[in-house]
């Protein structure tokens, strides 16, 4: 609505700016469709990841090198709306030269294998691997090299009186980078905005402490069941699905934050369970008892309809607002009547197709005497990293 109606789109990507899966390929992307001809502004909802792909763009070739030792990072922070000013870098002019050395860069990057890197790069690639499964990493071609300081002895900055702190002398005498005229004159700035609050966001209803175990910090396992008719599915208090009507089992794949609970119960137990449990650690979110509930939104229905492709692979994905979704799958030309729940007054969108259609493929085996799987780790891919052995 901002002036981005009838905006044509460029290009699509799926990247990762926690990980850096993807990002290598977004710089080049952005060379080089808008080279350096005007200012960039990231936007989108609260919480979508903006000021986390602010900050890996400034380390990144798209961010005028010496940039990275000036401007502040913006803030990462679970609560929307954190940030509040319209924190920028220049861009990069992404001239020939530039740009051939950058592909170098990448082409050298991508001849290495996990067992090339250094301990420090291995500990840091393990670390990104926990966070997420897809994984690259995001490098520099061009580094401002700092000439090593040379050290004058001075008496003066080693003596002080008893009234003084030799911290604040040495602040003192610590001058912060600026930008030189010549570099800003003509710069194009690329900008990290404040975000979007969507009004139907369950997001929105939440206090800090439950937005922070809403909102997943590390890769997401996803988690399956195998319903029959008649039973119900719980994501924390946040979102409800119940198989209403169908001839056979269907599997349901939770993809949320592995902080939140799932709870399967029968239909005819559903609504017990939820005015018994909800706001106590059984079902976790909202929290804070009968006080926390008496403002808290009830769960409105919205009946779904879906015809199943095959035992391997899911025909929609349920969307539970913010809190997750859960991707549905059937057997083939299975009908199913199912009636989703989410808080009042927040959106519940049936996604066709889903998002992830194998997603209910990564599990282990079947727990016995209970709908659920046991959980299994998607393995990792390193994106700029070649890979050894066989496939």
């Amino acid at each position: 609505r901002a002036g981005l109606r009838g905006a044509a789109l460029v290009d699509i990507r799926l990247v990762s700016a926690k990980t850096g899966y993807g990002m290598e390929g977004l710089v080049s992307r952005l060379q080089r469709s808008w080279k350096c001809a005007g200012d960039v502004y990231l936007l989108g909802a609260t919480n979508s990841g903006k000021s986390t792909l602010f900050n890996t763009l400034l380390r990144s070739d798209y961010c005028k090198s010496r940039a990275p030792d000036i401007i502040d990072r913006a803030t990462v922070s679970p609560w929307p709306g954190t940030t509040l000013n319209l924190l920028k870098f220049p861009i990069i002019n992404p001239t020939c030269d530039r740009i051939f050395r950058r592909q170098e860069r990448l082409k050298e990057e991508a001849t290495k294998t996990e067992d090339q890197l250094s301990s420090e790069e291995k500990k840091c690639l393990n670390q990104l691997k926990k966070e997420g499964y897809l994984v690259g990493e995001v490098g520099r071609t061009f580094q401002q090299h700092k000439s090593s300081a040379e050290i004058d002895f001075n008496p003066d900055m080693l003596s002080y009186t008893v009234d003084e702190d030799p911290r604040d002398l040495l602040k003192k005498h610590e001058e912060r980078e600026e930008f030189t005229l010549n570099e800003v004159k003509d710069a194009r700035w690329c900008f990290d905005t404040p975000g979007i609050v969507k009004e139907d966001c369950v997001l929105n209803l939440l206090t800090e402490k439950e937005v922070k175990l809403v909102l997943p910090s590390h890769a997401i396992v996803p988690r399956t069941f195998i319903l029959k008719p008649g039973m119900v599915l719980f994501l924390a208090a946040l979102g409800r699905i119940d198989y209403l009507e169908g001839e056979k089992p269907a599997w349901f794949s939770v993809l949320a934050s592995n902080l939140l609970p799932v709870h399967v119960t029968m239909l005819s137990n559903a609504d017990t369970i939820y005015e018994k449990h909800t706001s106590q650690e059984f079902l976790k979110v909202p929290m804070g008892g009968e006080e926390r509930m008496k403002e808290f939104p009830p769960l409105v229905p919205q009946d779904i309809t879906l015809k199943g492709i095959g035992t391997t692979e899911a025909v929609a994905d349920i969307k539970l607002s913010s809190a997750g979704w859960v991707a549905v799958t059937a057997h083939a030309e299975e009908e199913l009547l199912l009636r989703a729940y989410t808080p009042k007054g927040t959106a519940l969108v049936v996604r066709e197709p889903p998002l992830l259609p194998y997603i209910s493929a990564i599990r282990g085996a079947r727990i016995p005497g209970t709908p659920a799987y046991r959980t299994k780790k998607p393995p990792s891919f390193v994106e700029n990293l070649r890979t050894t052995g066989s496939r």
